[in-house]
Parts: C-alpha cells; structure tokens; sequence
C-alpha cells in the first residue's frame, strides 16, 4: 500500500478537524465520507430529475391529447 502527502491550507485541515468524530479516526476516513456523500448526493440528484422528466412528459402528453380530442381549431377559444 502506499502512501501519499497531499498540501492543504490551514483552513481546510481546520473544517476536516471540525468534522472529526468518533467514527471518523483519520483524515482519510473524512474524506472517504465526503466522497461517498457526493456521490450518494449525485445519485439522488439524478433520480430527482429522471423524475421531473417523467412528470413533464405525462404532463406534455397529457396537453397533445386534449388538442387531438378537439375536432375543429376554429372553435378554439384563444
């Protein structure tokens, strides 16, 4: 296994201090949480807008039908 130095600024090793916690014993088990948090965040983000997509297009299927369903434009009231 090997391992590496990484140079960061005061105030980032001041906030990975802030987040230590019982369970977080190093700072490669906060960040290793972040990352997970990411990528969790990410996953429902994108489920969040597969969603969204889904319910716009009932919604503009929805909206295509109505205009099918009406036989003559003319009587449209605009």
């Amino acid at each position: 296994m090997m391992i590496t130095t990484i140079q960061i600024r005061d105030n980032v090793k001041a906030e990975l201090d802030r987040l230590k916690n019982p369970n977080n014993k190093t700072y490669e088990d906060i960040i290793l949480y972040l990352v997970r948090i990411r990528e969790e965040q990410k996953r429902k983000q994108k489920a969040l807008l597969i969603e969204g997509c889904k319910e716009m297009a009932e919604e503009n299927l929805k909206i295509t039908k109505e205009f099918e369903a009406i036989e003559n434009l003319e009587s449209w009231e605009w």
